[in-house]
């Protein structure tokens, strides 16, 4: 089921778009049924789920960290990370830069935006954003990469509220191009898009979807 499923999914999808697999709270057999249909982008949410199946599984995998990451756990992942999703201050910045830097590594991130009418979402408004961008602080980091942006759409029924905020998301995406990376290929990202607005995501703009449920059924 699990094969066939992924097979929809990326036969579905613009070539344009990467699927990651949100493999969050599934066991290890679950990822290798995925592994074995091809699919090698995973999500996790948590930093000892994450690290507990780096170790257990193929070490071709591309690990996302999708969830919110506290700074006091960015070591556990930074050897081996491929993508951190939710970068959402400078201090965490600065944090997994020092840890990159330990590793010998330039850790790709995602600037995670509040793009959702909820509270509960973190993510930072577009005026931290430029700011943080534009701190001396961050010019000078040499082990973190910021190679797009992140953000989740509030979880209602409204589609039409859900493309705005998808929306949202893509116009901050071109304005930092503009200004800050214009002439930096690798800033190309837009994650956005989950099990059950993907679609809405894609037609917004979205280069990355972080699909779960729809893979590996509900919890």
């Amino acid at each position: 089921m699990i094969a066939e499923k992924i097979l929809q999914i990326k036969q579905a999808l613009p070539e344009s778009v990467q699927l990651i697999a949100v493999s969050k709270t599934k066991p290890v057999e679950a990822i290798v049924q995925a592994y074995q249909a091809g699919q090698r982008a995973f999500g996790e949410n948590k930093v000892q789920e994450l690290v507990d199946k780096h170790e257990a599984l193929p070490k071709d995998i591309e690990w996302h960290l999708i969830g919110h990451l506290q700074t006091n756990k960015v070591k556990y992942i930074a050897p081996f990370v491929h993508l951190i999703h939710a970068v959402d201050s400078l201090k965490l910045l600065k944090e997994i830069n020092k840890e990159a830097k330990k590793n010998n590594r330039i850790i790709s991130c995602l600037l995670q935006f509040h793009i959702a009418n909820e509270e509960t979402k973190f993510g930072l408004t577009f005026e931290e954003a430029t700011e943080l961008l534009g701190s001396r602080e961050f010019v000078e980091m040499e082990h973190v990469r910021i190679v797009g942006v992140m953000g989740m759409a509030s979880f209602v029924d409204d589609s039409e509220q859900i493309s705005d905020e998808f929306r949202t998301l893509y116009n901050y995406f071109q304005i930092l191009k503009s200004h800050y990376f214009k002439f930096n290929p690798d800033f190309k990202e837009i994650s956005m898009g989950m099990s059950g607005d993907y679609q809405l995501a894609i037609e917004e703009g979205s280069t990355m979807v972080r699909i779960g449920s729809t893979i590996f059924g509900g919890r």
